[in-house]
């Protein structure tokens, strides 16, 4: 590796890592922030989609009107899947502990596997099979705990419905990976407005709290993205997912530190489970697509 790619991986490295810091404020301004679930989606979406388009006009340019005129089918459907991940995201971490929805979205790798061999008959790695194994052994360690609410498991099922719309949003991105995504992100924010606003009470929402939305929107939502779209490009794909997989620590971790909430007995060891077959897989994985192309790890 030359020097200016050394500088370009360390670049692309912190810049992803950065993302990922940002993603991981999710659980902290959800706590944070007073007013009813709906209204907040509308607010934070019509913000965030709305810097997202400002980016993309900014990075592109002149070529911006071609790029969207060239854009297919995957744009709707991944317009779709990113929207519907966005509503049952921020509402799963409402209704349930963050750490218990963060165990869960941790699982969406392996998710992804299996609708990718649904879907366009990507055969699963043995590796993939015994990680996602493990996941689901620690998923369901988490799901025994007897001391949540209804409320609770509606926040779980929010949770692995998110998974699921990620899943399926990630494999169509497969499929068409020259396609830009900033289009679809900036849409898909939108769009959570478009559904949210008819029963939302912006009006309602005191000068404070808009003003953590807005935060809400920009730094967790519009410059995480930001952020990746610069630095992914510039290193592996599975190093890109190795640092963004520590948006599942740090997420429950912040608002463990600074809102006082401690995840149950069940929820750690079951985390904890999951963590180990999440970055042991991406370590794994790391390994072996050094070892194919010859580049040292």
């Amino acid at each position: 590796m030359t020097h200016h790619e050394q500088q370009q991986y360390r670049l692309g490295a912190a810049f992803v890592a950065l993302s990922s810091l940002a993603w991981s404020l999710s659980g902290l301004f959800i706590r944070s922030i007073i007013t009813d679930l709906l209204t907040l989606l509308c607010i934070r979406g019509l913000i965030s989609g709305t810097a997202v388009w400002l980016f993309f006009f900014a990075l592109e340019k002149g070529r911006a009107l071609a790029i969207l005129r060239s854009m297919g089918w995957p744009f709707f459907w991944i317009t779709f899947f990113s929207a519907a991940s966005m509503m049952s995201g921020i509402g799963s971490m409402w209704y349930a502990s963050v750490a218990d929805a963060m165990v869960i979205y941790a699982t969406v790798p392996f998710i992804t596997a299996g609708v990718a061999y649904v879907m366009i008959k990507e055969v699963p790695s043995r590796s993939t099979l015994i990680a996602a194994g493990i996941a689901l052994a620690g998923v369901l360690i988490m799901l025994g705990d007897k001391s949540g609410g209804t409320g609770s498991l509606f926040g779980k099922f929010l949770a692995f419905l998110m998974a699921l719309t990620v899943a399926f949003m990630a494999t169509i991105m497969r499929q068409h990976k020259a396609m830009n995504m900033l289009p679809a992100m900036a849409a898909s924010a939108w769009l959570c407005s478009l559904c949210t606003v008819w029963f939302a009470s912006p009006l309602t929402v005191s000068a404070h709290n808009l003003g953590l939305i807005f935060a809400f929107a920009i730094v967790q939502n519009a410059l995480g993205l930001i952020l990746y779209t610069f630095g992914s490009h510039r290193i592996p794909a599975a190093d890109a997912s190795l640092l963004v997989a520590l948006e599942v620590p740090l997420t429950p971790l912040w608002v463990w530190l600074f809102m006082s909430e401690t995840p149950s007995t069940a929820t750690i060891i079951g985390g904890a489970v999951v963590a180990i077959a999440l970055f042991g897989h991406i370590a794994f994985e790391m390994q072996r697509n050094r070892a194919t192309t010859g580049k040292p790890a």
